[in-house]
């Protein structure tokens, strides 16, 4: 807050004003303690003055060398509230003695009001030892208390003291006054400051964690992406691949039946056409097509009639309790795992029969696909399963070791490819599961659950074979 002796001078005074006037005020004390020693000899010499000569001008000078000593010489004494509390206790004392005994001497008591104003700390001591300047300059204005008493010379005390004490204290306490408001209005300010700040470092912070969100949510984004990509190519460009080159070499394996070979190549053309319809339809994250045309049931039932056609293999298809809406996203998952799982058997299985079931329950649709070919030890693919979607995470592009589920002659899965990966993904990122049951030699199972979000009835569901 700096000094409060400052509020004297002008606020738009520089350092310099300020210094050159703190030094001048220094001086008057000096100049007022020389007045009043000069005063002396001629007030004595004018018979104003009884009494020795000598005390007042003791006093004059006992007040000068406390002053130079305690204050004028040693600057740096003035921080150090104790020790300026005895040199202001002292100094007023020595006043009190100046106009108790010598009244002409109050010419130098009213620079106390500087000394008090400028070193107590406390507004509490302050108060009172301002109150005592005027006291003691209300009594040299009366005449002193020399002389003998009366009734006009105690009005005249009374009312000079009273004056100068009422004046002093009123003056010092609306300048406490205003002191302790500029001293909550600064607090106000620096708190308001300090809020400010925190603000602007809240801001900035924000700032860069919704810099970091958005770098996250693009990178989650790409990823996502990638991952879906994946799954599209993997089931409908590799499974499309997969039936061509099928076709192509049981073409090649025809060439002595010409209309045969000529079956397959239209089989394979065909395939060609519709892998490259869906690669277009994934491109653009459209539904696949069998799903644009009609109901899931229909479509799985669509999906299983070509499957089995390419494949030679009987599928039966059956749909358990009434059709429910189901969300265009889970009805997706459920095609491409539908799809995925007839590819692995056709790879896989060697299965003379298929069995794929859609049921829809209170809350969830399920879909179960199952056949009667060798199966697999669930046991040694499932330890490889999580390995592979850890590196499909840290690359989603990189590239499966299989289309499907790969197993030995032995019944066994030594490479759990994406195909399986792809299947787990999709139905989970519907909140749905996925369960596969299978062992060497009794054929494998797959279901999938979804809810339907309290889809309603829509139609009766029965049988498609």
């Amino acid at each position: 807050m700096g000094d409060p002796w400052d509020r004297i001078f002008p606020e738009q005074w520089h350092e310099g004003q300020l210094r050159l006037a703190r030094a001048m005020v220094d001086v008057v004390p000096y100049v007022m303690l020389a007045f009043s020693a000069i005063l002396t000899p001629i007030l004595y010499h004018e018979h104003w003055a009884t009494g020795p000569m000598f005390p007042p001008l003791v006093l004059c000078a006992l007040a000068a060398a406390w002053t130079l000593w305690m204050y004028t010489l040693h600057p740096a004494w003035r921080d150090r509230p104790r020790l300026m509390g005895v040199f202001v206790g002292v100094l007023l004392a020595i006043m009190t003695v100046m106009v108790a005994g010598y009244s002409w001497l109050g010419f130098y008591t009213f620079t106390g009001y500087y000394y008090v104003y400028r070193l107590v700390g406390s507004w509490r001591w302050r108060f009172a030892g301002l109150g005592l300047v005027a006291a003691l300059s209300g009594i040299s204005q009366g005449l002193g208390l020399q002389g003998a008493f009366s009734l006009a010379r105690a009005l005249i005390l009374g009312g000079t003291v009273g004056v100068n004490v009422l004046g002093a204290c009123a003056l010092a306490w609306f300048t406490w006054a205003s002191y302790k408001q500029d001293l909550l209005r600064r607090r106000l300010f620096d708190e308001l400051a300090e809020t400010n700040g925190k603000l602007e470092a809240t801001l900035a912070e924000n700032t860069g964690l919704h810099r970091q969100l958005l770098a996250q949510a693009r990178e989650a984004g790409v990823l996502d992406e990638r991952q879906r990509m994946a799954r599209e190519i993997h089931d409908t460009l590799a499974q499309g691949l997969t039936g061509i080159i099928t076709q192509l070499q049981a073409a090649a394996e025809a060439a002595g039946d010409p209309a045969e070979q000529q079956r397959h190549y239209n089989t394979a053309t065909r395939l060609a056409r519709e892998s490259l319809s869906e690669a277009r339809r994934s491109v653009h994250a459209l539904r696949p097509e069998p799903l644009e045309q009609a109901r899931l049931g229909e479509a799985l039932a669509g999906v299983a009639q070509r499957w089995s056609a390419l494949h030679g293999v009987p599928v039966h298809v059956a749909t358990a309790g009434p059709a429910r809406a189901v969300r265009p996203e889970a009805e997706l998952a459920l095609l491409r795992t539908a799809q995925e799982a007839l590819a692995n058997v056709a790879k896989h299985a060697a299965a003379t029969r298929v069995d794929l079931t859609l049921s829809f329950l209170a809350g969830d649709v399920v879909l179960d696909v199952r056949d009667d070919g060798r199966g697999f030890d669930t046991a040694s693919s499932g330890s490889r399963k999580p390995a592979y979607a850890a590196s499909l995470a840290r690359d989603p592009n990189g590239s499966a070791p299989d289309g499907g589920l790969t197993v030995d002659g032995g019944g066994h899965a030594p490479s759990g490819g994406f195909g399986l990966v792809a299947m787990r993904q999709r139905i989970e990122g519907v909140s749905g599961t996925l369960q596969v049951e299978s062992a060497p030699g009794t054929g494998t199972a797959i279901s999938a659950s979804v809810p339907t979000q309290g889809g309603q009835p829509a139609e009766a569901a029965g049988e498609i074979a």
